[in-house]
């Protein structure tokens, strides 16, 4: 059997590179991409060690208490008695909107060590966790269950196949959430059935990609639009910046429609 490398794609379509620089590529840091995917769900793979040190995974779901991910978990279940054990975890978190190539989806590892919230955060982790899943008052007081915090010092942000990055405990804790990224598609369907020939100008005349002959927003977020193009090359997603960051899911439609503006005025 022939084995290849990643130079060789064999029949899978190559990527195109852009030809031309990119206007404004700025995007989400790692850390801010995992901040946002972890607020943008409540479930999770919990990673535990089993008291012979293999490694165990479980369905978990979680509340955020900052970035900190709080588990309630009861000692009935491996991974509840794997914790009082071994305080070592971690999660693996994908985000909604799946794709239909599993290993295409978004997804984040946080990994550190479980800890008992102090005295002065125990309700606001309690609430943390029944925010996020409401059913958990059913039995979160129930004696064989704990309230834990992941205390991240770990991060690593996988955005589809080759993009990823990492970040550190420092800079985890201090990232904001997108407040666009999972609030955006309406929006981003609007682009891709309403207005297509602008998204195509987008791509050719700032995303560096002038012999684009198809384009198609795949998603949106606070500092711009990322856009998969077509052309005689092949396909590739490149980047759409607005130019300035959004605070609010209301201001992309401003937004967009300047990077229209800006793409109908620029020549080729």
């Amino acid at each position: 059997m022939t084995t290849r490398d990643h130079g060789d794609p064999g029949d899978a379509p190559s990527l195109a590179p852009p030809l031309t620089e990119i206007d404004d590529p700025a995007r989400p840091s790692a850390a801010e991409e995992a901040r946002t995917v972890a607020g943008a769900t409540n479930t999770a793979t919990l990673a535990t060690l089993s008291s012979d040190g293999a490694p165990w995974a479980s369905l978990v779901t979680y509340g955020l208490l900052g970035g900190d991910p709080v588990l309630c978990v009861s000692t009935m279940a491996e991974h509840g008695r794997n914790l009082r054990r071994d305080p070592r975890a971690s999660v693996s978190v994908v985000a909604p909107g799946a794709s239909a190539d599993p290993l295409a989806n978004t997804r984040i590892t946080l990994a550190g060590t479980v800890r008992l919230p102090g005295p002065d955060e125990a309700a606001a982790a309690r609430e943390a966790h029944l925010a996020a899943v409401p059913a958990a008052r059913y039995y979160i007081d129930y004696s064989d269950f704990t309230v834990w915090i992941l205390q991240v010092q770990r991060v690593r942000w996988v955005g589809g196949y080759g993009r990823m990055d990492s970040a550190d405990a420092a800079a985890y804790a201090t990232a904001e959430p997108d407040p666009v990224e999972y609030r955006a598609e309406r929006a981003v369907r609007h682009l891709n059935d309403d207005h297509a020939a602008a998204l195509l100008a987008m791509a050719q005349r700032l995303g560096g990609y002038p012999d684009a002959t198809e384009a198609r927003c795949e998603g949106a977020d606070r500092y711009g639009l990322d856009i998969r193009v077509s052309t005689p090359r092949g396909w590739a997603v490149t980047r759409v910046g607005y130019g300035t960051r959004l605070d609010d899911p209301a201001e992309l439609r401003a937004a967009t429609v300047a990077l229209a503006r800006r793409a109908a005025s620029t020549e080729s």
